[in-house]
């Protein structure tokens, strides 16, 4: 977490969270809801409009990704300052790139966070084919374009053998939550 969030956390303690503000998508990319994107659906409905803006600022994405973290619940949030700002995830918590490369295996997160190959301790596959990597920083989703390179370190015995799973269960038995904001309204 950046000393400047710290900072701020230290200052302001008592800032109320931020629901349906941020969404991930199931490529990594960070999304900003506004009240229109929200009225328009979830993040994840797929409904015209309901995923907002797309963040193309490199630096804003790199600050999210460094102060991006989970509660007790399972919620992933952005410490924004002293505020939370709770994520509305598409798929998973996390966003795993992988890579073949002189027969090594690199993965690293969609916040740039390298993740040790050794350090994966499941791969599974939905009824979908989604590829999904179980490891301690948590669960997250193959991104599309590096499945051929998970099957690659899998024939190369350089990652755990594959298990199926439903796609339904994830959130549940991997201790994460997809939509926060259904969550807090629920509670409410």
């Amino acid at each position: 977490m950046d000393d400047i969030v710290k900072q701020a956390m230290a200052k302001w303690p008592n800032v109320p969270a931020c629901y349906g503000w941020l969404g991930l998508d199931a490529r990594g990319n960070w999304w900003l809801r506004d009240a229109v994107a929200q009225a328009a659906g979830g993040f994840a409905s797929g409904a015209p409009g309901a995923r907002g803006s797309r963040i193309e600022h490199v630096k804003l994405a790199e600050f999210i990704g460094r102060n991006y973290l989970h509660d007790a619940r399972g919620c992933w949030y952005f410490q924004n300052g002293p505020q939370q700002v709770f994520v509305e995830l598409e798929a998973t918590p996390w966003i795993w790139r992988v890579q073949m490369q002189a027969g090594e295996v690199r993965i690293h997160s969609h916040t740039g966070t390298a993740l040790p190959s050794a350090d994966v301790q499941q791969v599974l596959v939905d009824e979908g084919g989604m590829v999904y990597l179980v490891a301690s920083a948590g669960m997250g989703m193959v991104h599309t374009q590096d499945v051929l390179d998970v099957s690659a370190a899998l024939d190369a015995g350089l990652l755990p053998a594959a298990d199926e799973v439903r796609r339904e269960t994830l959130a549940q038995n991997y201790g994460f939550v997809s939509s926060p904001a259904q969550l807090a309204s629920a509670a409410s």
